[in-house]
């Protein structure tokens, strides 16, 4: 059927027939994007049309308006329709008389309506009070009824938006930056808002409205392919759900995918994350230049008035060769000539980023059209200003951001292609890959003063995560990118090599120090062969804290800095060639003793729980502690069961084991016996705390058999059926058999989840495998815990039997 013949079926059978052809419409094939859009708004025109004419017959003065999407012709499948019903205020009866003939119809629809009607001073009125009102009639489009009256209100509100527009224009901009506040940059977001997301379609409606006052216009390059790229994904988002929303669920991005034609729920978050980008940049730029003018605009009158009336002249500041500051941004000088000087891309940026100005629009546009390339390999000033630019803090980001809007940043680093906008599927990071990289290089530059050489710690930190764009691991795949991006950019054979074993071991610190026995000198020596130098270490601790800090909060803590601390301690010592062959106990605190001796006097458990508080991150630790939760110590005298009774009972009282670790104990000359160590870190799931005496009174039924922990925790699970949510990946166990000599390393990866650890303790107890000792560590939504274990003879597990014990686990935490 064409369009000609939908339309046709609309005006012949009326409500029911606009129903017909709209479904006709919205599922054909051929037609999507904005040809879709716009033949949906056609057809709800001519459908509003006929509700008019016949229910206005002999009516005049009165008028059908579209506004906001409706008004700009684009409606979504699911889009509200923005009605506005205006009169002249001759007959009031007879006009809601035609209201009720209109609104009805589209309620009986099911469709959504928000309407009104006024009078033109009304409505004018109304706008002057509500910004929000006046932004709809902005796009204001006539229907049906007296085009006079309509042309006269859209004339109307045009002018007062640009009289009133240096009053109104701050006022837009607040409310933009309270709704990114509240609802975060879409071009982060793993389930972003495609509207109210701070570069999505709310503001590309705002850089409209900015550029319909007259005062400042937006980029325009890319803009427009940048929302309707949104709006296609919102088409698509309304098609896959059938309902009026504008939050891209994970649950629903594959099926949206499809419908647009992607590969798969990735592909479709980086089209999201790049138009937003466009947009958000756009919107800094244009508000940026807002502000510009309306500052011209009031200091012009008193400079006029000084300089009897003449023009003044901007005034520039040397920053740079080639680089100047004017009006608050930083400009290229009058005599720059960036097509014979390859490194004013980096200098001006450096520049930027050390005065913390942002780069003009036009500079940078400038020498993207004219800048010649780089020499490969980089002189040594264009390396020198790239190492300036990372190392310059937080004004660093906006300085990069602008480069990479306009392309330059791909053209001085071509592997940053394959990160940028990639997202990450993980709740503990907070930005996209390249975002990330740039936040560490952020993080980087506090730490400078810590580490002999600053430049490859921050070039490091710039690439620690490019490998992320290749398949594998992106460690092996970062070091051979990072290698070779070192060596174009000029390093030596020497510090190529130490970028390069950064970028493949920046993980490695701080997974050793939380996931193995740092008692066991393998341990130690292994990551002292992976690191080969002390000045090579100090760099690796410096970027494995600016990495994790970069991350997210939930990735650093004072508890992980100091155990990565004490891992770089004891690396350090083996590099130096100071270090015993055999692991000494570190010795115990005068508390863990008392309890101890105490455990094996009663010959039962005994425990206590002590509040924990750390510096908030990035401050001193002067700073007003926060609470990092409670510190549970419990000394038990050595028998079978420990761990799985611990972790049981803490999870009937719903306490969430942040840390936990589990060794044997020395105990003092004259006391016999073998005591068990626990120290745990937990935290209240819900409510406080329960009292010690009652987790001890149910620690010992658990160990004597009286406590049927696996029937409470079944129970309890039966009773709260399982919440929708993202399909988390399968658990993964392996064996490290070189992580010890001493014991066979057992590492689980898994969802955390109430009640994981006692499913993995007695899984091991019922393998008949004796725990030497265990490091639990809750990262986000994901546990990572390494067990030493033995034999019943407290040897390790031979091969065969380490990797069975494995895949049984692993099979029990499927099930």
């Amino acid at each position: 059927m064409t369009g000609t013949d939908v339309h046709k079926e609309a005006e012949d059978s009326g409500p029911s027939g606009y129903a017909a052809a709209r479904l006709r419409l919205l599922t054909e094939e051929a037609r999507s994007g904005p040809p879709r859009r716009a033949a949906l708004s056609e057809l709800t025109d001519d459908w509003l049309t006929g509700l008019f004419a016949s229910g206005a017959e002999g009516l005049r003065g009165v008028s059908l308006v579209a506004v906001g999407g409706y008004g700009r012709g684009e409606l979504s499948p699911r889009s509200d329709l923005d009605l506005l019903l205006l009169h002249d205020g001759g007959d009031p009866k007879a006009v809601a008389a035609l209201a009720d003939r209109l609104w009805y119809p589209v309620w009986d629809l099911g469709l959504a309506l928000d309407h009104s009607v006024r009078t033109p001073t009304e409505a004018r009125k109304t706008a002057a009070e509500d910004l929000k009102v006046q932004l709809g009639l902005l796009d204001a489009r006539h229907i049906a009824g007296d085009l006079g009256l309509t042309s006269g209100l859209r004339t109307a509100v045009l002018a007062d938006w640009r009289n009133q527009a240096p009053k109104r224009l701050p006022e837009l901009q607040e409310l933009c930056a309270e709704r990114a506040e509240r609802q975060g940059e879409l071009q982060y977001l793993l389930e972003p808002d495609l509207k109210e997301a701070r570069g999505g379609l709310r503001d590309a409606t705002a850089l409209r409205a900015v550029a319909a006052s007259w005062l400042a216009d937006a980029p325009r390059e890319g803009l427009a392919d940048a929302r309707r790229r949104l709006l296609d994904i919102r088409d698509a988002l309304h098609l896959a759900t059938g309902r009026a929303t504008d939050r891209l669920a994970l649950q629903e991005q594959d099926q949206v995918a499809g419908e647009l034609g992607l590969l798969d729920a990735d592909t479709l978050l980086r089209q999201v994350y790049e138009a937003a980008r466009v947009i958000a940049y756009a919107s800094d730029v244009t508000w940026r230049e807002v502000g510009r003018v309306l500052r011209s605009r009031a200091v012009r009158p008193r400079l006029r008035a000084m300089l009897g009336g003449g023009k003044p002249t901007a005034e520039r500041s040397p920053l740079a060769e080639g680089v100047v500051e004017q009006d608050g941004e930083v400009v290229l000088a009058r005599a720059a000539r960036p097509e014979r000087d390859p490194v004013l891309p980096l200098r001006a940026a450096a520049a930027a980023a050390q005065a913390g100005l942002p780069l003009s629009l036009h500079a940078v546009r400038r020498m993207a059209a004219t800048a010649r390339p780089v020499p490969t390999p980089w002189p040594a000033e264009a390396r020198e200003q790239l190492v300036t630019l990372l190392g310059s803090g937080r004004p660093t980001i906006e300085v990069w951001e602008a480069l990479e809007a306009e392309g330059l940043i791909t053209r001085l680093l071509p592997d940053w292609e394959r990160v940028r906008c990639r997202p990450q599927r993980n709740a503990v990071h907070l930005w996209t890959v390249d975002r990330h990289l740039i936040e560490t290089a952020v993080r980087a530059s506090e730490f400078t003063r810590r580490v002999s050489r600053p430049d490859l710690l921050l070039v490091a930190a710039l690439l620690h995560d490019i490998g992320k764009g290749w398949p594998g691991d992106h460690s092996v795949a970062g070091e051979v990118i990072a290698r070779d991006v070192a060596a174009r950019i000029g390093f030596d054979r020497h510090d190529v090599t130490v970028v390069a074993t950064l970028v493949r071991h920046h993980l490695l610190l701080v997974d050793t120090a939380t996931r193995r026995d740092l008692e066991d000198p393998a341990t130690v020596r292994s990551v002292a062969e992976a690191v080969g130098s002390q000045g090579t270490l100090e760099l690796l601790h410096a970027l494995t804290e600016a990495d994790a800090l970069a991350t997210g909060p939930a990735a650093w803590s004072a508890w992980r800095a100091s155990l990565v601390a004490d891992l770089v301690q004891r690396v350090s010592a083996v590099l130096a060639g100071d270090v015993p062959d055999d692991p000494e106990e570190a010795a115990p605190t005068t508390e863990q003793e008392r309890l101890a001796i105490e455990a094996v006097a009663t010959g039962s458990p005994v425990l206590a729980l002590r509040a924990q508080t750390e510096p908030p991150a990035g401050q001193e630790p002067s700073a007003e502690p926060e609470p990092l939760g409670v510190e549970l110590l419990i000394a038990v005298p050595d028998q079978p069961g420990v761990l799985p009774a611990v972790a049981g009972v803490l999870a009937m009282h719903r306490l969430t084991v942040r840390t936990a670790e589990l060794r044997s104990l020395s105990l003092p000359d004259g006391v016999d016996g073998t005591v068990l160590l626990l120290d745990w870190r937990v935290a209240a799931e819900y409510g406080s705390l329960p009292q010690a005496a009652r987790l001890r009174a149910d620690l010992v039924r658990a160990l004597d058999g009286s406590l049927d922990i696996a029937g409470r925790l079944a129970e309890r699970d039966a009773a709260y059926p399982r919440r929708r949510g993202v399909v988390a990946p399968p658990p993964r166990v392996s064996v490290h058999p070189a992580a010890s000599r001493l014991a066979t390393v057992i590492e689980v990866r898994s969802q955390d989840a109430p009640g994981l650890l006692f499913r993995i303790g007695r899984a091991l107890d019922e393998a008949s495998v004796q725990v030497r000792s265990a490091h639990v560590s809750t990262l986000g939504a994901n546990a990572v815990d390494a067990f030493y274990v033995t034999g019943p003879d407290g040897v390790p597990l031979p091969g065969g039997e380490a990797e069975s014990v494995a895949r049984k686990l692993e099979e029990t935490l499927r099930g």
